[in-house]
């Protein structure tokens, strides 16, 4: 079975692909394409015009959450639980990861500091929530690394970056979550998901998003408040 993984730089979504698949120990191709100048090829396989796709044998399979249960069907070291309520659990705290990563482009997309301070709001609340569901760790559930971490890996990298431009106050008085984002980020899979040069090209793309947030990566900004008075 030939395997290719159609990939963006900075996708989060290509990102739980690459450690899902570097878990597993699968020899995997990756193609990196531009999303700003997609080639006719990749529409053609790809009805969405989103990154992650998955080529098996001339097949492809798009949207990151089928291809993960595809990889998780398929391949050896199962990365969900046996239990069904605990698999069904997990795919449930995934789709809320999704939707932190909806609440990241909408912070750093932010137009202006009344916008972006809700996002700052709405990313918290979603922490704070998260901070009662994950056990003492290291992982989301305990010792096993599992999918549902494999979602959060990418979402929690976002804030390497971003604690570099200022301290927004995400995590604080959060230790479980605090730890948990460390345990993932020392992950060997987590960590060769990306290229090196990963930090630099979400500045760079966080810059030209002309946002509220671009106006901070070249000043120093420290938060006294999660809110502006």
């Amino acid at each position: 079975m030939t395997l290719q993984l159609i990939s963006h730089a900075l996708c989060p979504y290509v990102q739980r692909a690459v450690i899902t698949l570097t878990e597993k120990g699968v020899d995997f191709e990756r193609i990196y394409i531009d999303l700003a100048n997609k080639p006719a090829w990749f529409l053609d396989i790809s009805p969405l015009g989103k990154t992650p796709v998955l080529v098996v044998d001339q097949i492809a399979i798009f949207e990151s959450a089928v291809i993960l249960e595809y990889i998780e069907e398929t391949q050896p070291t199962p990365l969900h639980p046996e239990s069904a309520i605990a698999r069904a659990s997990h795919r449930a705290w995934m789709e809320f990861g999704s939707a932190v990563l909806n609440d990241i482009a909408g912070f750093y997309s932010a137009a202006d500091a009344q916008v972006f301070d809700e996002k700052v709001s709405a990313l918290r609340t979603k922490f704070c929530r998260l901070e009662g569901a994950v056990s003492p760790g290291p992982y989301f559930d305990g010792d096993e690394f599992r999918l549902v971490d494999v979602v959060f890996a990418p979402v929690f990298r976002y804030f390497d970056v971003f604690d570099e431009i200022g301290d927004f106050g995400f995590f604080a008085g959060l230790p479980r979550v605090q730890a948990w984002r460390k345990a993932l980020a020392r992950r060997p899979s987590v960590r060769t998901a990306v290229t090196s040069d990963y930090p630099v090209l979400l500045k760079d793309f966080i810059q030209r998003r002309n946002s509220y947030l671009s106006t901070l990566v070249e000043e120093p900004y420290v938060r006294q408040n999660m809110l502006h008075e």
